[in-house]
């Protein structure tokens, strides 16, 4: 199979696609003059949050639409961008559904107390921390994984919880304060994750364990049970 991009402009190809473009002139293929042959490949899913017909998790009136849901409506797998079909499908049905409800009142919920803080002196700490969590989590968090790094992805991501607890305590609430620390507790949840994976499999490739496990094992979280 063949893709063929001849007809596009160069300009535009070279603003979108340096690396792919560069790429194939290495192997002898120009785009703009060539096709560029490819093969199928396996486009791993992404995708976690189990969901109902209507958007609806496990959490009461929590949804979830698009590339972070496990939904099926591609199968076991997805192709690059179907999840826009996810989100125009079961966005719709999460609308209907939330519109449906018969107690859609908003809790009163009691008025934040800034009372006791102070803006914040130095909001480029905030930049930082940001700028730090990202480029630690593609150093170390990134495809190829080691036990190591993710064990100094786990010691940063600890540092960066409590500066984060002390902004909460001493300055007053941003809006990027809150996006920092739910891409914090999120960079958690994925060290923790792989650093309990023993094998690679998937977007998951740890050179301490390249090989896959004989037998796949469930990898979905589930709320345990109540211990009677």
């Amino acid at each position: 199979m063949y893709l063929d991009c001849r007809h596009l402009n160069k300009e535009d190809f070279l603003a979108h696609f340096p690396t792919i473009y560069e790429k194939c002139k290495s192997i002898g293929i120009d785009p703009m003059e060539n096709m560029i042959p490819i093969v199928p490949a396996c486009h791993y899913t992404c995708g976690g949050v189990l969901v109902d017909e209507y958007g609806r998790t496990s959490i009461h009136r929590l949804y979830a639409a698009g590339e972070c849901t496990s939904t099926g409506l591609h199968g076991a797998n997805r192709l690059a961008s179907n999840s826009l079909l996810e989100c125009l499908v079961f966005a719709e049905a999460a609308v209907n559904d939330i519109l449906n409800q018969k107690d859609n009142a908003i809790p009163v919920l009691p008025l934040w107390d800034e009372s006791r803080v102070t803006d914040a002196d130095e909001e480029v700490v905030i930049s930082h921390n940001w700028d730090e969590l990202r480029r630690f989590m593609w150093d170390y968090v990134g495809i190829v994984r080691t036990t190591k790094r993710l064990k100094r992805a786990k010691h940063r991501i600890g540092l960066l919880m409590r500066e984060i607890d002390e902004f909460y305590a001493n300055f007053r609430v941003s809006h990027d304060l809150i996006e920092l620390r739910n891409l914090v507790v999120t960079a958690d949840l994925i060290v923790r994750c792989a650093m309990q994976r023993k094998e690679s499999r998937g977007l998951h490739f740890s050179r301490d364990y390249p090989e896959m496990a004989a037998k796949a094992k469930n990898t979905v979280l589930r709320r345990r049970q109540p211990v009677r």
